[in-house]
């Protein structure tokens, strides 16, 4: 599950089993990648205060399908096959359209964001997390003023830009880990947004 050692849900005790509590999923599942943080339960506590709050809260304004997109994007940039397969499972049951969902799967695969079925403000906000991705000194702020003048307000650019940088963290965290998506379960997410400190993922 991971090249480092790492505490199941069975073994787990004082702190690190109420952390699990909080995330787990059915069967007492716990996802590989909060699993790495087994052995500094506080990494954990952290890693997932950021996942909820940057693409699982009431506060944000885009579609979570949508924050999704640029999740697998930005995974599929950083080659990052744990994040691809997850958080498209969970953009596919959010956008209900599976013909939809794999045509952006497909293009995202292939590079071609113009391939995408996404309006062009959202490829827009996709370039934007390409550069902030691969070459993050080169974003400029007139690639902002561009969000800017394809309808996003500043606080969906936000959105956008905590979003890129919540997953360029995750994929490194798994990439840098070894974790696996053996014994996950794909698709779940803590939907909860009204409740930033409900971590159930269902």
């Amino acid at each position: 599950m991971a090249w480092i050692k790492t505490i199941d849900y069975e073994n787990a005790t004082g702190k690190l089993k109420k952390l699990y509590d909080r995330v787990k999923g059915p069967d007492n599942n716990v996802d590989n990648i909060m699993m790495s943080h087994s052995l500094r339960p506080h990494s954990m506590e952290g890693h997932m205060a950021l996942y909820k709050y940057a693409l699982h809260h009431t506060g944000n304004t885009l579609p979570k399908w949508f924050l999704e997109a640029i999740g697998v994007w930005v995974s599929h940039l950083n080659s990052c096959d744990y994040c691809i397969a997850h958080h498209f499972a969970g953009l596919k049951r959010l956008m209900q359209d599976d013909v939809r969902a794999a045509a952006i799967r497909a293009a995202f695969k292939a590079g071609e964001l113009a391939d995408a079925p996404l309006e062009a403000a959202q490829k827009l906000a996709l370039d934007y997390a390409k550069v902030l991705t691969l070459n993050p000194s080169a974003v400029t702020e007139a690639m902002v003023d561009g969000l800017r003048k394809a309808g996003f307000k500043d606080g969906e650019i936000l959105e956008i830009n905590q979003v890129t940088a919540y997953f360029n963290y995750a994929n490194r965290t798994v990439l840098g880990l070894g974790c696996s998506t053996e014994g996950d379960i794909l698709g779940l997410s803590p939907n909860k947004s009204d409740d930033p400190d409900d971590w159930l993922h269902t």
